[in-house]
């Protein structure tokens, strides 16, 4: 068997609040509630499993996803329907933006725990 990522626990102030902002955002679902834990399933069986912590224990993470184009306009849509603050850049110095690294489109923005979220339609480094 390959080495494949399995899971990630997503630290967050309110683990369903952040599980249900993802899913919306990505059109996705809540596939499962245990324990502390909130999962958001990904196309590729990845899930992320969102969940409370205290708040000294929160330090911010990046995250990044892989999406298609039609995926990207329907997060955007979503993005800028709802006034999520996003920006071009990780640095957060083109609000209001995306930008058109390596061919495709990307943008960032946060999740309600403070975590940069970036989505792509091309890898870095463009298509091999």
């Amino acid at each position: 068997m390959s080495v494949q990522l399995n899971h990630t626990i997503v630290h967050a102030r309110d683990n369903r609040e952040s599980a249900r902002f993802f899913a919306e955002l990505l059109d996705l679902e809540i596939t499962a509630e245990w324990g502390p834990f909130v999962a958001v399933e990904l196309d590729n069986g990845v899930t992320l499993d969102f969940a409370t912590v205290p708040e000294e224990h929160l330090a911010a993470q990046h995250y990044a996803f892989l999406v298609s184009e039609e995926e990207f306009d329907a997060a955007y849509a979503r993005i800028t329907a709802r006034g999520v603050e996003h920006w071009a850049d990780p640095r957060q110095t083109l609000p209001g933006e995306i930008n058109r690294n390596d061919g495709g489109r990307g943008v960032y923005f946060l999740d309600p725990a403070g975590h940069a979220m970036e989505l792509i339609t091309v890898p870095y480094g463009g298509w091999k």
